[in-house]
């Protein structure tokens, strides 16, 4: 019996020490916080004249851990890891393929620039991958990488008229999620204007040795 008693009182201590941790756990609870991708717009470029027909931006690719939902750091070129509690509350690529087709249109390469939906023709799509999109640890040093490359098809001719990657670095002086999420999409910005630029001198050399039509047909 007097075991009996004993063992009831070590549970009563034991179960005590669990609604304690608990309780104490509790008032430290942290509830995930949600972060998008907000790239910059471009300026409006005047041009005498659109270089060609119409495109279509087909939605961005990109590696299954940019993808996941968590924003992602890499500790070495073979590790990667996830913030638990920070995470995208919309796919990045849709801001990338945004920002894409906008940047498009602002320069005036194309009659018309639009998202591509599966139903809407085109003479020219464009279709990329965000390849890098992270925090990027070396020491005590904090980086940014953002990495897009892309290319634009002719539908008619299903010739590859331009492929380019673009890509940029910046490090991180305040090492906090909202600073390096706002860093993220400055350096998107960066990195898609140079890919669109890059499009952009292949169709005025194009256009030079090939002679390409106001319609964009040769």
């Amino acid at each position: 019996m007097h075991g009996f008693r004993h063992m009831n009182l070590v549970r009563l201590v034991c179960l005590a020490g669990v609604f304690l941790s608990l309780a104490a756990c509790g008032g430290k609870v942290r509830y995930p916080s949600y972060y998008v991708l907000n790239v910059p717009p471009t300026p409006q470029v005047i041009v005498p004249k659109p270089m060609l027909g119409s495109a279509a931006v087909r939605e961005f690719s990109a590696p299954r851990f940019l993808r996941a939902g968590p924003i992602v750091y890499r500790q070495s070129p073979e590790q990667i890891g996830f913030y638990n509690y920070d995470h995208w509350a919309v796919d990045p690529r849709s801001a990338i393929t945004r920002a894409m087709a906008q940047n498009l249109q602002a320069r005036g390469l194309f009659e018309s620039v639009h998202l591509f939906d599966g139903r809407t023709t085109a003479d020219y799509l464009v279709t990329g991958t965000l390849d890098h999109l992270e925090e990027v640890d070396q020491g005590h040093d904090v980086f940014i990488s953002v990495a897009v490359s892309a290319q634009l098809l002719d539908l008619k001719t299903g010739d590859v008229m331009w492929r380019d990657g673009s890509s940029e670095t910046t490090k991180l002086d305040h090492h906090a999620v909202p600073s390096l999420v706002a860093g993220m999409s400055q350096s998107a910005e960066k990195a898609v204007t140079r890919l669109v630029s890059s499009m952009q001198d292949r169709l005025v050399q194009l256009s030079a040795s090939r002679g390409i039509s106001d319609n964009g047909r040769q």
